[in-house]
């Protein structure tokens, strides 16, 4: 016999709610997209060309009245909003989803993970990039032992974007908890902490390089972890020349790839998981990163490796899969805090001039 769907409430339909979270949400088996929460009418009428059965909520308050025709709430609206919108949820007695980050603090973050835990309900906070093609490439290298300890790793999230967009992403209002510390910077410490565990000492510099810029839009940060790997962390809007997306050193090899996994552009532009089959979170041979020592990739050197497909659709299927067994959400509330601990030990970082640690 087939389960019933589990029913979602989509808070937000906006970059998160309507490229990521909708498409992943309805691609998933046991899961269906029940109603979406917009009072924009043109992002109604977007949602309604492609979810023709979804119904609209103008409020999350509308959503808590009529709890029990839900089975999920994944909160994708503004950053400011996410904590007093899941807390509602949870006190509804309703699972929850949370995009990055969770909350401004790490404090929040794990009064949220307390709450969650009372009510016996998931919490748990989309880190997509854990579903990226490099980083399951990476994680493939390291568990192989193909670079032997590792004793550097380079990550870079970085765009060149001239001139502010605008909006509460670049706003220097510290309530909306906007600038690339913590929205690029959410995802390229949680991808160091996976990998290489806890932080133990943190440095950062932390700038607003374009003119009108309100929010930080160029940001490094150092990790130290407590096995002795160093984190090198690069987010930035303000690059002309994209280095590496990783660079991972180790006593053995190391390892260099450049480009961005494609699976955010497929989905920007339409591209969808089920049209695309097996053929999904692929990218061309060109891409593919290399593994060598004492060569440079941009000569040639090195072993070419292939890169592992991204595999963004695996989250909501664990989360799925957590829901009706009840076991552990694919990324938890508590691992989230231990990102924004980073996250905020870099602000004082970047702050004061000082290393911080933990």
């Amino acid at each position: 016999m087939t389960a019933t769907p589990l029913r979602v409430g989509l808070v937000g339909y906006g970059l998160a709610g309507s490229v990521f979270h909708a498409p992943l949400i309805a691609a998933t088996e046991g899961l269906v997209l029940d109603t979406i929460v917009t009072s924009n009418e043109e992002r109604r009428q977007q949602a309604r060309a492609e979810f023709p059965d979804v119904r609209f909520a103008a409020a999350p308050d509308d959503l808590w009245s009529r709890a029990g025709e839900l089975d999920l709430i994944v909160i994708a609206s503004p950053n400011k909003t996410h904590v007093p919108v899941a807390t509602a949820a949870l006190e509804a007695g309703l699972p929850v989803v949370v995009d990055k980050p969770i909350a401004g603090t790490a404090a929040e973050a794990r009064e949220l993970a307390a709450l969650a835990d009372a009510r016996g309900l998931l919490l748990s906070v989309f880190q997509n990039r854990r579903w990226d093609n490099d980083f399951l490439t990476l994680q493939k290298l390291l568990a192989d032992g193909a670079l032997g300890d590792v004793q550097r790793f380079e990550s870079r999230f970085e765009r060149w974007r001239p001139r502010p967009k605008g909006g509460w992403r670049e706003s220097g209002d510290p309530l909306e908890i906007g600038g690339l510390l913590y929205d690029l910077g959410s995802h390229v410490v949680d991808q160091a902490l996976v990998l290489f565990g806890p932080a133990v000492r943190v440095y950062a510099e932390s700038d607003v390089r374009r003119p009108g810029a309100q929010a930080d839009d160029d940001t490094f940060i150092a990790i130290t972890h407590a096995n002795g790997v160093r984190s090198h962390l690069y987010v930035s809007a303000t690059t002309a020349q994209l280095g590496p997306r990783f660079r991972v050193l180790g006593s053995a090899a190391g390892y260099v790839k450049y480009g961005l996994d494609p699976q955010e552009a497929a989905l920007r532009d339409g591209g969808r998981p089920a049209a695309a089959g097996e053929s999904w979170g692929e990218e061309p041979e060109s891409q593919w990163g290399r593994l060598g020592s004492g060569e440079s990739p941009l000569t040639g050197g090195g072993a070419v490796v292939p890169t592992l497909p991204g595999d963004y659709p695996a989250y909501y299927a664990a989360v799925a899969h957590a829901l009706r067994t009840g076991g552990r959400p694919p990324v938890t509330a508590t691992e989230a805090a231990a990102t924004l601990d980073v996250l905020e030990a870099a602000r004082r970082s970047a702050r004061d001039g000082t290393a911080v640690r933990l």
